[in-house]
């Protein structure tokens, strides 16, 4: 057995606290390890894929899923974090989907979804429609709905625990400030490429 299969395997027992099988973190191995030529994916590698696998468009949201994947902030994906990271993006409880939206969400790592960061999202993920309307207005109404609907103690931010409350109740509010995780196709398609490999 050549030294990076065992390695691999090394690796694959390390990762069992994931929602993937030996064989399938096996396989993700083997994926990360064709994608990256020195076995370290940076962020232009991952966006390719974010877009490529997954249909995701939105360069905010892209850059955000990176950071949520990349654990250390070395701006690199390991292949620890790659697993682990496709362990809660393709197969998360509610409760892990929750935690890493919001960590996307949070554009300054504060803790918090400031009404800034809800309308910077917003203007970005929504389609602009051609009218004589201003349609930061139109965004800054949906913020204001956002705040009425998720945010609980009424500090006029969301808070983990503001977020949290208000997806359990309502789960479609999960993906409310822009596509984060992928639809259910771009999840089959990369499931069968896991399965082949």
């Amino acid at each position: 057995m050549s030294m990076q299969k065992k390695q691999m395997q090394k690796l694959a027992d390390d990762l069992r606290k994931t929602h993937f099988s030996k064989f399938e973190i096996e396989c993700l191995l083997r994926i990360f390890k064709t994608a990256c030529a020195k076995g370290k994916m940076d962020r232009t590698k991952f966006r390719d894929i974010l877009h490529n696998e997954f249909s995701m468009t939105d360069d905010i949201l892209m850059d955000r899923v990176f950071k949520a994947f990349d654990k250390d902030n070395d701006s690199i994906v390991s292949a620890e974090e790659w697993v682990t990271g496709l362990s809660t993006f393709l197969r998360g409880t509610l409760e892990e989907r929750t935690k890493f939206c919001f960590d996307v969400y949070d554009l300054n790592s504060d803790g918090y979804v400031s009404r800034e960061e809800m309308f910077h999202m917003l203007k970005t993920s929504l389609v602009k429609q051609t009218t004589d309307e201003d349609p930061d207005e139109g965004i800054k109404d949906l913020v204001e709905l956002c705040i009425k609907k998720m945010d609980a103690d009424g500090d006029h931010r969301l808070s983990y625990k503001d977020f949290q409350g208000a997806v359990k109740t309502e789960p479609l509010l999960l993906e409310c400030f822009g596509p984060c995780l992928p639809n259910d196709d771009g999840i089959r398609g990369f499931e069968a490429k896991i399965k082949a490999q």
